[in-house]
């Protein structure tokens, strides 16, 4: 095979027949698009974001969620540009790869990979939380949960994608009629003054709860408020994994920015309404600050707890729906690294008859069950749950917020350096929006280090970034493949540059 150097890395050349192992099959449209994207995030909205309460009070929690709203806006707003601009399952490592080259492609995928493969992790153990609750099961069961989770949803992605995005759009509709019943339920108990601003701050510096309520909007200041961005995230962590799926749409230049922007629409009436209301009825923000099921909460508030199970049964559903559509991504971004030799080769040989990675999905899940696993049994069941639903899901965040920095630091270069290049669609907020969004992403990574629990997760980043880094520079680099998106950097993008 004959082999080509380029900027630091080595492609080799390949036959058709490697493509035609790598085989993807087109079926999306909008609104399969819209399900997979509010599909991932959903869960956010049944479980993790009221933890934010506990650094910044209601008002601070709301400030942080406008703020978090406005870098996802800008984010997604760059996405929605790129996207059908380089349809490509790359995302947001074909982004960089057009716009920094290979090595900024490899280190903005390698972010990405953290999010998608450690997600699951979190969002799985959380559903083996609430079936250990319905079932009665000891703690102990808990890693027969995320086995039997992970056979499962993998196996069904596995299937084809006709039947996932069926499923995906089944289950995302059905947790967000969940999420329905419980804003009408609680709109006519809701009493705000009382219930979410019931947190006040003691002589120590603490919070303490206000029985009658009528606390401060701003109980521990704007620092608060900034303290909670963290959390916020949780609220629309992963709706930008839509372009990965931009090989598997049937025509991403025109479906790809509408599935983006309903998405984001959907989102954030349902996560003001939840921060609202789930707040606002018995046992108020005081007690969602350290809930670890805030919906299951507010249901039980309302309806007592005779219905208990039956609400918890309730609340898997969106976990389920955030679990499945994150298994698909994990699939593509791996798929698609592989593909292009970043990632070992054979991680990206598809199913003959389905056309599904069913070699990624199937690492990926590997990978975060035995991170589980080894967790759960070297700090016991208490500690490994602890660990699992807070180390993890910091790296996830912390990966998430990287892999934005880099997205909107490629939307700039493109911007600049490739101004003919076809657009579709064009982001209304331009480069200001993309800017905004790397100063808020930062600004959230700044509060993440400053928090002990947080920085465990980062030194776990650091870990997985440093043998990424090791593997791609001693073999990687020397075996790239001109797939879709490397053919593209080369070919178009540097016409683009030179035409500029």
């Amino acid at each position: 095979m004959a082999e080509g150097k380029h900027a630091g890395v080595t492609y080799t050349s390949v036959d058709v027949a490697y493509f035609e192992q790598r085989a993807l099959k087109r079926h999306a449209r909008v609104w399969s698009l819209w399900a997979l994207g509010v599909g991932a995030v959903i869960s956010g909205h049944f479980s993790g974001w009221n933890l934010g309460i506990a650094s910044g009070g209601w008002g601070g929690m709301f400030i942080a969620a406008v703020i978090i709203a406005v870098m996802y806006l800008g984010l997604t707003f760059s996405i929605a540009e790129m996207s059908p601009a380089l349809p490509h399952t790359g995302a947001a490592y074909s982004f960089a790869r057009t716009t920094m080259g290979p090595w900024g492609g490899f280190i903005t995928g390698l972010c990405e990979n953290v999010e998608y493969v450690v997600t699951p992790a979190v969002v799985v153990s959380f559903i083996g939380s609430y079936l250990g609750s319905i079932f009665g099961t000891p703690t102990g069961f808990q890693p027969v949960y995320w086995i039997f989770g992970y056979i499962v949803f993998v196996g069904l992605n596995i299937v084809g994608v006709e039947l996932s995005f069926r499923v995906t759009l089944v289950v995302t509709l059905a947790a967000l009629a969940c999420l329905v019943a419980f804003w009408v339920s609680a709109i006519p108990v809701a009493d705000f003054s009382r219930w979410a601003l019931n947190i006040g701050v003691g002589p120590d510096g603490a919070a303490v709860e206000l029985p009658n309520g009528g606390g401060p909007f701003l109980p521990f200041g704007i620092g608060g408020a900034l303290a909670a961005l963290p959390f916020a995230v949780w609220l629309f962590l992963a709706i930008e994994q839509l372009p990965l799926a931009a090989e598997e749409s049937v025509d991403p230049k025109t479906d790809m920015p509408k599935g983006i922007m309903l998405g984001m629409a959907t989102l954030i009436v349902s996560a003001f309404m939840i921060l609202w209301l789930n707040s606002s009825v018995a046992n108020g923000s005081f007690g969602l600050s350290t809930s670890l099921e805030p919906l299951l909460d507010g249901f039980k508030a309302i309806y007592g707890d005779g219905l208990a199970k039956l609400l918890a049964g309730v609340a898997v559903i969106g976990l389920i729906a955030s679990f499945h559509t994150i298994i698909y991504a994990q699939g593509r971004q791996i798929y698609s690294l592989s593909r292009a030799g970043y990632f070992p080769r054979g991680l990206s040989v598809t199913h003959g008859g389905r056309k599904t990675p069913h070699v990624a999905m199937v690492a990926g899940a590997v990978v975060g069950l035995a991170i589980m696993l080894a967790i759960w049994f070297a700090l016991g069941a208490e500690a490994g749950a602890a660990a699992i639903g807070g180390t993890l899901l910091n790296m996830a965040v912390f990966g998430a917020m990287l892999s934005y920095v880099m997205q909107a630091l490629s939307f700039i270069l493109m911007r600049r350096n490739m101004p003919h290049i076809e657009r579709p669609y064009k982001s209304p907020f331009g480069i200001p929006g993309a800017v905004l969004t790397i100063v808020i992403a930062l600004v959230t990574i700044g509060y993440q280090l400053s928090d002990p629990v947080y920085r465990n997760g980062v030194i776990g980043v650091a870990i997985w970034f440093a043998v990424g880094i090791a593997y791609f520079a001693a073999y990687g680099r020397h075996k790239l493949v001109l797939s879709p998106e490397e053919e593209f950097a080369l070919s178009k993008g540097r016409a683009e540059y030179k035409s500029y």
